[in-house]
């Protein structure tokens, strides 16, 4: 196996910035994948590529959607247990008939949310692939 050797910088370059300068590094090194401000420094010093990161805002809009059809089927289902639970605890005929109803509602709002989640994954498979 072989090692990788570390370079070691001997050498140093102070450079003096005033507020608005520095802001305005540290905002353009915001937008790239460098960590550090060194290494940002010495790639632009040295006119070596820097990479910058580039954020789709549709895509973004799409997870939060997303997000919160998550939480909407987490409550969902979560109602459906508590349901579930008062079924089996239930004695009389009349509670089980108010438990079917209870479950019809149920299920129409998942199936309404599972048919929204469908088409809002159809939408970011779209935007993903072009």
């Amino acid at each position: 196996m072989e090692k990788k050797t570390k370079t070691i910088r001997k050498k140093w370059l102070h450079v003096r910035l005033d507020d608005q300068e520095h802001a305005q590094m540290m905002q353009a090194m915001a937008r790239s994948t460098e960590k550090k401000l060194s290494s940002y420094a010495r790639k632009l010093l040295l006119s070596k590529p820097i990479t910058i990161v580039h954020r789709d805002g549709s895509v973004d809009a799409l997870v939060a959607v997303l997000v919160k059809v998550q939480n909407d089927l987490n409550g969902i289902a979560n109602n459906y247990n508590q349901m579930v639970h008062k079924l089996h605890m239930s004695d009389t005929s009349g509670q089980v008939k108010a438990w079917i109803s209870l479950y019809e509602k149920e299920k129409r709002e998942l199936f309404e949310s599972i048919a929204q989640m469908k088409e809002l994954i159809g939408e970011g498979a779209k935007k993903w692939l072009r």
